[in-house]
This record gives structure tokens, sequence and C-alpha cells, in this order.
């Protein structure tokens, strides 16, 4: 097992994807060689049939992810190695951080993760165990069902940092609290307690902390049995809806219901409507 691997633990389990942060040593701060996994991972669990859902969730109770760690990447690497080199050439030389830096950065990175989360065909459950703050709370944002311990906290750290929302965060938290309250929570970076980020529909659900693992489970192996790719298809109309005027989300409608009545799920569901009996789903 690789150090990443070590770090990114995943296994299947009863149709299940478990995917699991594991560097509580550094609150669970993202590598650039984690995020490449997990892009992976995401990638392939939407190609393959035995995966039905996903969760997502992180080692240990302090800390769920507390963004990406700026020390491993690759990019800082180089700049610190460039402002350590001495300059004896005294032709002119382009600036360590040339203009385009931040953009390209910002969309072959954290912005490649939450569209991996999104684009996912199978649902994604985030597990938060603790605090998630910065690209940690954008990553979280992302996923489809949010379960929260009720020691659970969300930060948007970024302003306090003198940085600006980024992982897609300024589009994502409007869409869930409306403008006006994610303003508050982007301005301010206060604390946003797991019982208050359920009322305002951040999260779906909080529990105690010792049954956080037992109440996923129970959410994604239901899921795991039912019809995937009806999952699937609902998550692009409510995805795109969000983007789409009536006409546009009507008529995405009226053909994704025509593609998913070629399914064995979407006929199965219909029988066992018409036949009084438990519909048996296979993901197809």
């Amino acid at each position: 097992m690789t150090t990443t691997e070590q770090e990114l633990l995943h296994r299947i389990e009863n149709g299940v994807l478990w995917l699991t942060l594991n560097r509580p040593a550094a609150s669970n701060s993202l590598t650039w060689a984690q995020r490449e996994l997990l892009i992976e991972l995401l990638t392939e669990a939407s190609a393959t049939e035995s995966v039905r859902a996903v969760v997502l969730t992180a080692a240990g109770q302090k800390h769920f992810c507390t963004g990406m760690d700026l020390r491993s990447s690759p990019g800082t690497k180089s700049l610190l190695a460039a402002a350590e080199t001495p300059d004896d050439d005294a032709s002119p030389k382009p600036p360590v951080r040339p203009t385009g830096y931040a953009t390209r950065m910002m969309k072959t990175g954290v912005q490649r993760l939450t569209n991996a989360v999104l684009d996912c065909e199978k649902p994604v459950i985030a597990a938060i165990n603790g605090t998630t703050a910065g690209y940690g709370m954008s990553l979280a944002l992302a996923c489809d069902l949010v379960i929260a311990a009720d020691s659970a906290r969300f930060i948007q750290i970024f302003t306090r940092r003198g940085l600006v929302p980024d992982g897609g965060s300024a589009y994502l938290l409007p869409r869930l609290v409306g403008p006006q309250k994610a303003k508050e929570l982007m301005f301010f970076g206060d604390d946003l307690p797991a019982a208050e980020a359920l009322r305002i529909g951040v999260v779906n659900k909080v529990v105690a902390a010792d049954e956080l693992e037992a109440v996923t489970r129970e959410w994604a192996e239901r899921l795991a049995t039912g019809p995937t790719r009806a999952y699937a298809f609902t998550k692009q109309l409510v995805n795109h809806s969000l983007e789409s005027d009536r006409v546009a989300a009507f008529d995405e409608e009226a053909r994704i219901v025509e593609l998913n009545m070629t399914s064995r799920d979407a006929n199965e569901g219909v029988a066992s409507l018409m036949e009084r009996r438990k519909p048996e789903y296979y993901g197809w």
C-alpha cells in the first residue's frame, strides 16, 4: 500500500464505496496526491456496477477536512525553491507566480475534485465527524447528502485569512442557504455548529458522534439496494435545475424519463407495482 493509499483508505462493502481521509494528525488536510486519488476513485465509481453509493468521511473525531495542505503542493515547493535560489544572471526572469498561475491551480485542482463529486453517477454521502473548514466545507457542500456528528462544525474560513472562497463554495452555499446567509457565513467566517447547519439546510441529519458511522451505513446501504440509474438521473436533473429555465428543465426531464425507462430497474419498478410486490433492483 502506497503512502497515498494509507492516507486515503478505500474499500467496497455491500455495494458502498467508503472513502476515508486518514491524516488526523494533520487535521485531515488534503494532499495533492490524495486529491488526485479521490478524483480517480469517484470517476471509477461511476463506471463500476458493483459500486452503488459512495461515503466520504475521515479518521478521528476532531476534523473532517481542513482544506488543502499547501505544503504538499508542487507549486508551493517550486515557489519556495525559486525564492531560495540566488540570482546570478542579470537577464530578465519571469515571475515565480506569473499571471494565470492561481487560475490554473484552481481549475486543475480543487475545482476538479468538486466537479468529480457533483458529476459522480452514484449518490455521495458526506459523514462529517468533526470540524470542516475552508475547502473541506466546499467538499462537503458538493456531496448529495450530508450527515454530521453533533460535535461537527463548518467554517468558511477563507476571508479570515484574506482569501476568497474557492472549490465552488460561492456557487454551492447560496443555493442551499440563500445569498444573504451565505455572505454572512463567508464574510465573518464564524463557526457554524451542526445543529444550526441542520436548521439552515447545510446538512440533512445530525446524530450523536458515536452513531455517525451506523447511521451513515444505514443510509448508504439503503441507497445501494435502490435503483442506481434513477438516482443518477435524478441527481443530474436536480443539479441542472439550478441553472435551467422551466422550458429547458421540463425538456430535459422528459428526455431523461424516457432514457430511464430503458433501464432494467425502471421496468422492474413498474412490474412490482402491478404485481403488488417489493421490487428487486440491480443497479442497471
